[in-house]
């Protein structure tokens, strides 16, 4: 069974009709987008809640701030320091109940090769919180 294209060639229609495919998809994308969230939480759990303490929050440890510089020097807490020292300081402050974090403050151009040793330093130490000071970005950039 050929259908005519309405022409006057009386050919057979040689194109495909898109329209019931397209209403098909159509239908298939609304109930996937209201089915879908449905779908997301199954089990029911019931999370815990933290009570946090406020005497805990005044409590908090000054961090132990270690600056490297692009020419290598090391500053401990703003103050100039050696790789010695900083291990025998961090190591005292890693017999501390409850630690203090180190934050590690390296210069832009400061090869990563130097703030790592400082990182290893303090993970030999047994320091659980190293952390790096960054500049936030400026908006619009």
């Amino acid at each position: 069974m050929a259908f005519s294209s309405g022409n006057d060639s009386g050919g057979p229609m040689a194109e495909i009709n898109v329209t019931p495919l397209v209403d098909v998809m159509l239908v298939l994308l609304i109930i996937f987008m209201i089915t879908t969230p449905l779908m997301n939480h199954k089990v029911k759990v019931k999370l815990p809640e933290v009570v946090v303490d406020k005497k805990e929050e005044k409590q908090k440890i000054p961090p132990i701030t270690i600056s490297v510089t692009e020419a290598g020097s090391l500053f401990l807490n703003d103050e100039p320091t050696t790789k010695q020292a900083i291990e025998s300081r961090l190591s005292v402050e890693a017999q501390k109940v409850p630690q203090p974090p180190v934050q590690i403050r390296g210069d832009k151009t400061t090869p990563y090769r130097m703030v790592s040793d400082i990182v290893k330093i303090a993970q030999q130490q047994g320091i659980a919180k190293v952390g790096f000071i960054t500049t936030p970005p400026k908006k619009g950039q």
